[in-house]
């Protein structure tokens, strides 16, 4: 269990990383919105380009962002009945949740996303519309979003596990229930750290 708690950790590092790093896109998005409206009303012109650019930034954020949602516990869930329950009982919905309804989602989504990226790749796939895009960028973006979420699956379900085994306090990160996220032991400093 010890090898599987560094894996998780490891995970955990990995999501924490790359979703921080996402924050970017968020920005990115807005600059290149707001030119692009700026441009298109101030000179009367504008391109397919840069609103595709729009929501690939768009689409990156809540792809490859995916994992790092999972981590924060952010997903869409009920949470008026969910934090109602007892640690345990989550634990048990996660583990459960995350082994029949998440990995096999996550991993069937990664599989089929897999062939419209190498084909898009092969063909050089560009937008129809004038002056668009290579679209093979974007599409990568989906098999590697669904890849991070699924492997944040695996480091919830280990966590879960090993807290129902009594090796782990509640995994649960605080903010989930109005405090802030725990850092991860081993990668991310300590609140004194900071």
């Amino acid at each position: 269990m010890n090898f599987l708690l560094r894996v998780s950790r490891f995970i955990d590092f990995l999501n924490e990383k790359i979703g921080t790093t996402t924050y970017w896109l968020v920005l990115a998005s807005v600059v290149v919105s707001s030119g692009n409206a700026v441009v298109r009303y101030v000179f009367d012109t504008s391109s397919n380009g840069w609103l595709e650019i729009q929501w690939y930034l768009y689409s990156g954020f809540f792809l490859v962002g995916a994992g790092y949602t999972l981590l924060r516990n952010e997903h869409v869930r009920i949470d008026i009945i969910v934090s109602r329950l007892a640690p345990r009982t989550r634990a048990w919905i996660d583990l459960l949740g995350g082994i029949f309804f998440l990995l096999p989602m996550a991993t069937i989504i990664m599989w089929l996303a897999w062939p419209v990226f190498t084909d898009s790749y092969a063909l050089t796939e560009y937008s129809p519309n004038a002056g668009g895009l290579l679209r093979w960028p974007v599409k990568l973006m989906i098999p590697v979003g669904f890849f991070l979420l699924a492997i944040q699956g695996v480091s919830e379900i280990i966590k879960r596990a090993a807290f129902l085994m009594g090796r782990i306090p509640d995994p649960t990160p605080r903010h989930a229930h109005g405090g802030d996220a725990p850092a991860i032991e081993g990668f991310l400093p300590n609140e004194g750290e900071k």
